[in-house]
């Protein structure tokens, strides 16, 4: 008998604020370690002996791990009860903090980033099957976009905790710390998520495909189930996931990219401190905050998302465009306006993403196609330092890195029109 699925609350519920907090520091949770280790870099470099550059590969782990176990841990978001997925987020953002608090090796640092990497591939599929099961459907974009805040909010606490606690108590101490938060937050999580049962979501009544058609709901295996054509008895996924998930895979790799080197870009190629550079992305990551928030709030009023993910991309080409004028005019001045785009726009990707995802596949499914798409997106993350990083190792600057970062969002404006031809084909019928 298929599990009842968890009544919609009503708006001003108590407990909502609560429970949204506590999605917001799922999101937050895992990221800490990737902040942790940027912030604290230049302890972390001498304690382990390494270069800047081969410190930049632990990124690379992370991301990688989290684009290698994203659909796994998608489907398993929508078999597992909520209350074992958060146990998995913030005891996995717990226990990576720890191995990498001993870690003395760079190869001990890897393991520490490959855990943090397979805690941040499961918590956007357990906080979207949250979302879907208990916010009313008037709220569920906004709530979308608050708990995606949750990853710049780890960059603003990375930024201010573990410069200052590695300061005073080594870099073990400080991460240490932060784990002993992640514990704690894991321990509220606990008490606060609605204990979803195993496989609840497949019980909803009404969906809707990517053309805005609406779909029943799968029932049980042969009671009128449709055909699958997938094995093992899975629906396929809907076209439009594959196509958000490219989109994550190009504003991914571009936003990671800028993400990782707008630091290093303002010392080396405009001469600006380390603070400046620093506080440049921190810049970028606050207003990636808001931007996000009202991103979101742009979906539930009503916006189409392939109208909002074209703005974004085009958007971010500008980003391109003023960090190129600033190098080869050498004006700072461009440097700020390309960190408050870069807030303004790609951090929002993933809100539109998400929020699309989420109108456009069956509740059983949310998790699998939740994963695909964070399949994309960590790959993109992977990618763009990386790239960048080759790149400016072979020409000596950042240019023809960003070159590529503004063709990866050329790229991810095509894609996107070519999803919004094909929903367009679908709703007139074509």
């Amino acid at each position: 008998m298929t599990p009842p699925s968890v009544p919609a609350r009503q708006p001003g519920r108590p407990g909502d604020v609560l429970l949204l907090t506590v999605l917001l520091a799922a999101m937050a949770a895992g990221p800490l370690f990737n902040y942790g280790v940027a912030s604290s870099s230049a302890l972390v470099i001498e304690r382990l002996g390494v270069t800047s550059g081969q410190l930049g590969t632990v990124l690379t782990v992370v991301f990688g791990a989290a684009a290698v176990t994203s659909v796994w841990l998608g489907r398993l978001a929508d078999s597992l009860s909520s209350r074992a997925q958060m146990g998995i987020i913030f005891g996995g953002a717990a226990l990576a903090l720890v191995v990498g608090a001993f870690s003395t090796t760079l190869f001990a640092l890897y393991a520490a980033a490959a855990l943090a990497g397979v805690t941040q591939a499961i918590s956007n599929p357990t906080t979207n099957r949250i979302i879907r099961e208990v916010a009313p459907p008037e709220r569920r974009i906004g709530w979308i976009g608050v708990k995606q805040s949750g990853v710049q909010l780890a960059q603003l606490f990375g930024g201010l905790f573990f410069p200052a606690a590695a300061l005073a108590l080594g870099w073990t101490g400080a991460a240490l710390g932060a784990a002993l938060v992640a514990g704690v937050l894991g321990v509220v999580a606990w008490a606060t998520v609605p204990p979803l049962p195993a496989g609840s979501s497949a019980a909803a009544a009404h969906i809707r495909h990517d053309d805005g058609a609406p779909r029943a709901a799968e029932g049980p295996a042969g009671a009128g189930a449709p055909t699958t054509g997938r094995p093992g008895g899975r629906e396929r996924l809907p076209a439009s996931v594959w196509f958000f998930a490219a989109i994550a895979f190009l504003t991914g790799l571009g936003m990671q990219a800028v993400n990782a080197y707008l630091p290093l870009f303002a010392v080396e190629t405009l001469d600006q401190s380390l603070v400046v550079g620093g506080a440049a992305a921190a810049v970028s990551g606050v207003i990636g905050v808001f931007s996000r928030i009202w991103w979101g709030r742009r979906m539930a009023a009503g916006h189409r998302p392939t109208t909002l993910l074209a703005a974004i991309c085009a958007g971010s080409l500008l980003v391109v465009a003023a960090l190129l004028a600033a190098d080869v005019s050498h004006a700072p001045a461009l440097l700020w306006a390309a960190a408050v785009l870069h807030g303004l726009t790609v951090l929002g990707a993933n809100v539109v993403i998400n929020a699309g995802i989420m109108d456009g596949v069956p509740a059983g499914q949310l998790g699998d196609a939740s994963g695909t798409n964070a399949m994309g997106m960590y790959a993109g993350f992977a990618c763009g330092p990386l790239v960048m990083g080759l790149l400016r190792d072979h020409t000596g600057d950042f240019r023809l890195g960003l070159l590529a970062v503004g063709g990866a969002y050329l790229l991810g404006l095509g894609v996107t029109w070519l999803l919004r031809r094909r929903v367009d084909r679908g709703r007139s019928g074509v």
